[in-house]
């Protein structure tokens, strides 16, 4: 690359700039590629699974009256739109029950930014799944490791770190798969923060807007993207400015040599993929984890003492108003006692407990009764100890005068603890099943195991049509 091209632009910026023009699909080892499979897997089941949801339904009819025609799929449908409507709604499916992966570092949710942009831009294009796999690394590498020069501040200040972050990752894929030169990359990423937005109120107060960050995020970087290719321009020091990124969102600097985190590294983060086992936020899983030995066993327990992060505190406890009396489907998602209630009573946290919940078939008196037990206490010293994780420390009170404690680093799913092959495989089936059929799920299933570079987005797009 000639650096010539970026004059002016500080040494962050630069290497951002460059990871992304640098990548190339003959560069991306065994370990990226497996890491893509899974994502992919879990992203594409997920959007599938989301599209009937109620907030779903009344997206698509949103974009329906207002999107213009292109090639790009709305999956679970048989409509096609111009690749950022398309990207749009299948980004907020993908976003659309708290049950799509997340990476750790920066409490943020990559896939459901990335997946779609690539798929809807590659059908756009024409291109090949070495062309879309390029796209998401593009995307998630830059999402994610901007996101982790910024976490867990942001959760800390009340922001959503996807809704901030999914800005940046769109227009990275988009500048990737359209092979940007490195000034319109440089421009495409600093337009992108002047979309960067999003609080978690919706924690606390609820709201379905939630559910629709993604597709903000999303459409709001490939319209960065456009505009970069359009001619318009950015700041140079979007990230590193005094005025810039981190200075404004989080009152500080990135850190020292921030730019370092973009080069050459042995370990991309897309081979770090946290993929969900529970329909909730991931601050709960590891509380989740530490509470299943206590499953049914309800009537035998006094008192559960839960030491709580002061990152994870703002997101799913005291500081949500309705943590202990939830009033719709946000509260319950983001209530670490009501989700730990529902491990307690037998329910389990996965997909159909909160789809009888939408439809009112819980008997939320006993789930409420429960969590009221339930104490958390902010500890600040597991932020301190245990930097970039949401960990779980409780302590079980029994009526027979014992206790027992439980301290759960690495929730299942998490990079350290990763969920069995035979449980991502239900978890793919049980969310494409019943929009695909057995035998179409298992094939797309058996695809993107693959993942052969030949095939084209079209075609799996294809796949993923009812």
């Amino acid at each position: 690359m000639n650096h010539q091209e970026l004059q002016g632009c500080p040494p962050l910026e630069q290497a951002v700039v460059r990871f992304i023009q640098d990548l190339r699909p003959e560069n991306l080892g065994p370990a990226v590629r497996a890491g893509v499979s899974t994502l992919m897997r879990d992203q594409l089941a997920v959007q599938l699974g989301s599209s009937r949801l109620p907030w779903s339904r009344q997206v698509l009819t949103f974009a329906q009256g207002r999107a213009l025609p292109g090639r790009s799929t709305v999956l679970g449908s048989q409509l096609k739109m111009n690749a950022q409507d398309a990207a749009f709604v299948n980004a907020i499916y993908g976003h659309g029950f708290e049950y799509d992966d997340a990476h750790r570092a920066s409490a943020s949710h990559p896939g459901c930014c990335v997946v779609p942009v690539a798929l809807a831009v590659g059908e756009e294009l024409g291109s090949t799944l070495d062309e879309v796999i390029t796209g998401i690394v593009a995307g998630y590498e830059i999402y994610t490791r901007i996101g982790t020069l910024a976490g867990p501040d942001l959760l800390k200040r009340g922001f959503h770190p996807h809704a901030v972050l999914s800005s940046f990752g769109a227009a990275a894929v988009v500048a990737s798969m359209r092979k940007f030169d490195a000034e319109t990359t440089l421009h495409a990423l600093a337009i992108a923060l002047s979309h960067a937005s999003g609080t978690g109120e919706f924690t606390s107060t609820g709201g379905s807007v939630k559910r629709v960050h993604s597709g903000i995020g999303v459409r709001s970087g490939m319209a960065a993207a456009d505009l970069a290719q359009a001619g318009i321009t950015g700041p140079r020091a979007s990230l590193s400015g005094n005025k810039g990124f981190y200075q404004t969102f989080l009152q500080r600097p990135a850190g020292i040599e921030p730019e370092k985190r973009f080069a050459a590294v042995p370990r991309f983060e897309i081979e770090q993929v946290w993929l969900k086992p529970y329909c909730c936020c991931g601050c709960i899983h590891a509380y989740l984890d530490a509470v299943r030995p206590f499953a049914g066993q309800v009537g035998g327990i006094e008192k559960v003492v839960a030491r709580i992060q002061r990152s994870a505190n703002v997101v799913v406890g005291t500081v949500n108003v309705n943590a202990w009396q939830p009033k719709n489907i946000e509260h319950v998602q983001f209530s670490l006692p009501i989700q730990m209630a529902f491990t307690l009573l037998g329910l389990g946290n996965g997909y159909q407990v909160h789809l009888d919940y939408l439809e009112g078939k819980l008997d939320m008196a006993a789930v409420i009764a429960t969590a009221a037990r339930i104490t958390l206490v902010e500890d600040t010293m597991l932020d301190a100890k245990y930097p970039g994780k949401f960990v779980a420390d409780i302590t079980v009170e029994l009526r027979d005068g014992t206790s027992r404690h439980s301290f759960v680093e690495d929730p299942i799913g998490t990079p350290d603890n990763p969920m069995p092959q035979a449980e991502q495989d239900a978890k793919f089936m049980e969310l494409t099943r019943g929009l695909l059929g057995a035998v179409r799920a298992d094939a797309l299933l058996g695809t993107l195991k693959r993942l052969d570079g030949r095939v084209t987005a079209a075609e799996l797009a294809q796949m993923c049509t009812a």
